[in-house]
């Protein structure tokens, strides 16, 4: 007798780029099945990032598929009734004297996209954030910018999904992945099998083992990030998010504290959620070049914390079908910026498993056989933030 649920797609991931997949999919009519290793959904990258959503990109397809996702938070409240922590706070990007113009170029893409961002001047700019100008050639600044709540967000997606008949699994790690004669996908877990026609790839930083149990290839690791807090009451302004792209660190208020970062320079692979504490003395010796108050503000480490972000070679996502296996549906690999892209990667997701095809948007640059061959290219784009 076959024991098997049988549904339209699986999405294996409950973060919040698969609860997005989860949400879109079963908006349109799909049945769904939402397979979760952990105990709580957001409990990977999601749970564990710095919660900033931006639209300042340089490329045309960055900008879209961030500033789509922006306006998506910024309605998600009227459309369905949920506050999912969208606070335009801004963000504020500083600029050196090398890099200036090609920012300043980008600033005119962003704008053809209806991105709202203004260009500042060192003294505007420091208005809005206190620094040292030296070397700094002026700075941009995003309004429509800010943040979410992560939690609060990928909750409310599996929610509405949920509402519409899709099944969440949690504690269901995934054990093995088979095609059936009749081109099905069987999805097995210690406690039950799915079979489905369409399968989304959406395990974050494990995409590469879930991958491998189908006999695909995901190259997607994780990338340890370390996010450091001052004490409560340590600040008496909002600091927006602001971030020195020359260095790369990065800083914003949470509440009357002040929460920075930027990537350690040589940072293994790797799962590895503990605070790297020797990283901190290095990091706030770059950081108070930049920001000198920030080195005599009170640490409190009870509230630091350190996640991964989920990287390619090339720093840019794996997002579409995978072309030697009808019905595989990559959405990994965001390099840190999975939580301000979620929305619109949910959509074209279930664009894909509707239509056959991602057309509304070109995608082709994020598909998987971009790593096969001899000649496969790797760009670095891993903005820190």
């Amino acid at each position: 007798m076959d024991h098997a649920t049988h549904v339209d797609v699986v999405v294996i991931g409950a973060g919040i780029v698969g609860a997005s997949c989860a949400h879109h999919l079963s908006a349109v009519g799909h049945s769904v099945s939402v397979l979760e290793a952990r105990a709580g959904y957001a409990e990977g990258s999601t749970g564990r990032s710095f919660a900033s959503v931006r639209s300042q990109w340089a490329d045309d397809l960055s900008i879209t598929l961030s500033w789509n996702s922006v306006q998506a938070y910024r309605g998600f409240e009227e459309r369905y009734g949920i506050d999912i922590g969208y606070r335009p706070t801004g963000y504020l990007l500083l600029f050196g004297e090398d890099v200036w113009s090609r920012q300043l170029a980008a600033v005119d893409l962003q704008r053809a996209h209806g991105v709202p961002v203004e260009v500042l001047d060192v003294t505007r700019a420091q208005a809005v954030t206190p620094f040292e100008a030296a070397g700094i050639a002026g700075a941009t600044w995003g309004p429509a910018d800010g943040r979410i709540d992560p939690h609060i967000a990928t909750g409310a997606f599996l929610e509405l999904a949920r509402a519409r008949g899709a099944s969440v699994h949690l504690r269901s790690p995934v054990t093995g992945i088979r095609t059936l004669d009749d081109g099905m996908w069987e999805v097995s877990t210690p406690t039950r099998t799915v079979r489905a026609q369409h399968v989304v790839n959406a395990a974050g930083g494990w995409s590469g083992e879930t991958a491998a149990l189908a006999g695909l290839s995901a190259p997607v690791v994780h990338s340890k990030r370390n996010v450091y807090a001052t004490a409560s009451g340590a600040v008496d302004r909002d600091i927006p998010l602001t971030c020195d792209m020359g260095t790369g660190v990065y800083l914003r208020s949470e509440g009357d504290r002040v929460l920075f970062g930027a990537t350690r320079p040589g940072q293994a692979d790797g799962y590895d959620t503990q605070v790297d504490w020797d990283w901190l003395e290095g990091l706030l010796g770059i950081a108070s070049e930049r920001f000198p108050w920030l080195a005599d503000l009170p640490l409190d480490t009870r509230a630091c914390w350190a996640g991964t972000y989920e990287n390619t070679p090339d720093r840019m996502p794996l997002l579409g079908p995978e072309p030697s296996a009808p019905g595989w549906i990559h959405a990994s690999g965001f390099s840190g910026h999975g939580v301000m892209q979620a929305p619109e990667v949910g959509r074209l997701v279930a664009e894909q498993v509707t239509t056959g095809a991602i057309t509304s948007v070109d995608v082709t640059c994020m598909s998987a056989d971009r790593f096969s061959g001899e000649g496969a290219a790797v760009r670095g784009l891993d903005m820190v933030i």
